[in-house]
């Protein structure tokens, strides 16, 4: 803002003439502020000892020349108003002070002109000031990460460039980052975004200590972020700093007198082998992050050729997927469960595959992160329930006892507000019994958002459909959450299962879950029993459902229907 009490530099060996300049001034500001000086020497001492809203200046004396202090103050860099108040009237004068800067050349005698001539540069002064200040606002926030101050992936390229062009030079490699905090999102839902904000800038902190002249960090959103590292000389040097990141996530976090702890993932890859340039590094980096989804925890991954080649399928299936419906290309299949204490099926596990045109049947593990992304997983999950429940009343319609149907649901899905009305109507529709539909949930969805999910899985139990917990003991679930939760069965993971015939820890956790689920009151499912050796160990356990490869893959609906007559003469076993 234009200062109210203006600090006046004036150069007069006068000092009569500059009491009189000063009185005059004072009558406009009160509390006017003024130095007198009367040399060059003076000048320059005054120009970098203090700063001044104002030079005013004879044109000439003895010891002083305004040319000269003009060019002082250019080579200072201060934007400073400079004004020739003299007695010298020669116009020659007044037009070379003009050229070298001055901004405006006064007779002595004229204040009035003057203190009309300070208000005007003042205020310009102040104006141009306030434009730097909302100049560099929309910089900051263009080019810097608002959560973090990091700079925004525009920035960070054109930096990373120059260091990358630098470690060219030198004939020496650089390494790239992408780091990624896991289950991000549950933290936020569940403790607050605030807690999941004040983890993020921990985290970035501690990152910060590593960055230099040839180190850089990037928030890309949420809880991603790069970093290029321009001081490591050999691989065994890029692996040191991958681990010296993950034992950083490692940490406790303490936030609000509560201790977090994370899981990161790591993709790396190496310039110049990786790529020539920093946005096709970063491309491979993220890749690597994004085709092993799911596969590594809490580690680090090199880029390779076979990640390029799954990142340009995941490309394009990513691009067709959204067609796949309006096409028909999604088939349901159906894996037979077995009731272990009689033998016979009581129920089926659906399971969507994609008929892709190029690429043939895919499993659910191409394509369902990729439905997860886009929020197609809402419009494929609402089609695999209606052809599920469609093709269940088909098989009782033909003759078949009736038996569950058990369909995966997202946590997107469990979100949606019209997602109860939905499963009402398809239910309706089909003519399907509400008591004879099991929904599946993994442990990651139930710790999405507690609260709500609790509240949406009582009004799917007062319905009469059955909840499960698909994959259980890999997760995060807690028994105290079991407690909370409406659950009727519990689905044991197959690496659970995989191993306990050669593998007594294994077998202890097998026996252990059967056990839990017994005192909770709910079911409990085996899955991928392959062997007649480990049917007969969850028999013994009294397990109460199994479902493998020991029965049947998972097969098509008109297999499944000469299954279900099997049944019911009692020859399936």
């Amino acid at each position: 803002m234009v200062p109210r009490n203006p600090k006046l530099l004036i150069i007069d060996d006068c000092e009569i003439d500059s009491k009189s300049l000063y009185i005059n001034l004072a009558k406009y500001w009160k509390k006017l502020i003024y130095k007198r000086i009367s040399s060059i020497s003076e000048f320059q001492a005054a120009l970098y000892d203090s700063s001044w809203d104002a030079i005013i200046t004879e044109y000439s004396l003895p010891q002083f020349d305004a040319l000269n202090a003009l060019d002082l103050l250019k080579r200072s860099g201060k934007e400073i108003p400079f004004f020739i108040y003299s007695k010298n009237t020669d116009e020659n004068n007044a037009l070379a002070a003009m050229r070298h800067g001055a901004c405006d050349y006064l007779h002595k005698g004229f204040s009035f002109r003057l203190v009309f001539a300070l208000e005007r540069e003042l205020k310009l002064i102040d104006l141009k000031r306030k434009q730097r200040q909302t100049e560099s606002q929309f910089f900051h926030l263009a080019y810097y990460d608002e959560l973090t101050g990091l700079p925004k992936y525009k920035l960070f390229c054109e930096k990373a460039s120059e260091v990358l062009s630098n470690r060219s030079a030198q004939g020496k490699i650089a390494a790239i980052y992408s780091i990624k905090i896991e289950h991000l999102p549950t933290v936020g839902n569940s403790r607050g975004y605030n807690i999941a904000d004040a983890l993020i800038k921990q985290f970035v902190y501690r990152l910060s200590v590593h960055t230099g002249r040839n180190c850089l960090l990037t928030r890309l959103e949420g809880g991603r972020f790069t970093f290029l590292n321009g001081e490591v000389n050999t691989l065994d040097e890029v692996q040191v700093f991958a681990n010296q990141i993950l034992k950083l996530g490692s940490l406790p976090f303490m936030i609000e007198n509560l201790e977090f702890y994370i899981s990161l993932k790591i993709g790396i890859t190496i310039y110049p082998d990786d790529g020539s340039d920093i946005e096709v590094l970063l491309t491979n980096s993220e890749s690597t992050l994004a085709v092993n989804k799911g596969s590594w925890k809490n580690s680090y991954q090199f880029y390779t050729k076979e990640v390029s080649e799954i990142s340009l399928q995941r490309t394009l299936l990513s691009a067709s997927l959204r067609r796949a419906l309006e096409k028909n290309e999604f088939v349901l299949y159906y894996q037979p469960i077995i009731d272990v204490k009689i033998g016979r099926i009581t129920g089926v596990e659906t399971l969507v595959r994609w008929d892709h045109p190029e690429f043939g049947l895919l499993q659910p593990d191409k394509f369902i992160p990729l439905a997860d992304e886009t929020s197609l997983i809402v419009d494929i999950g609402k089609w695999v329930l209606q052809e599920a429940c469609k093709q269940a009343r088909y098989w009782q319609d033909a003759g078949g006892e009736p038996i569950s149907i058990a369909v995966n649901t997202s946590a997107i899905e469990l979100g949606q507000s019209h997602y109860l009305n939905y499963i009402a109507e398809v239910l309706k529709k089909e003519r399907f019994d509400p008591d004879l539909l099991e929904l599946e949930i993994t442990e990651s969805v139930l710790m999405h958002d507690t609260d709500t999910s609790i509240k949406v899985l009582r009004e799917l139990k007062q319905m009469g459909i059955k909840i499960a917990i698909d994959n259980f003991g890999i997760g995060f679930t807690s028994l105290n959450c079991l407690k909370k939760y409406p659950i009727d069965i519990l689905k044991m993971d197959r690496s659970l299962t995989n191993d306990m015939t050669t593998s007594a820890d294994s077998l202890s956790i097998v026996n252990a879950i059967v056990g839990l689920a017994k005192n909770l009151g709910v079911l409990v499912l085996a899955k991928g029993i392959e062997t007649r050796e480990q049917l007969d160990l969850l028999t013994k356990m009294n397990c109460n459902k199994v479902q493998g490869f020991i029965f049947s893959e998972p097969v098509t609906g008109e297999k499944l229907l000469s299954f279900i007559k099997l049944r019911k003469t009692g020859t399936f076993t």
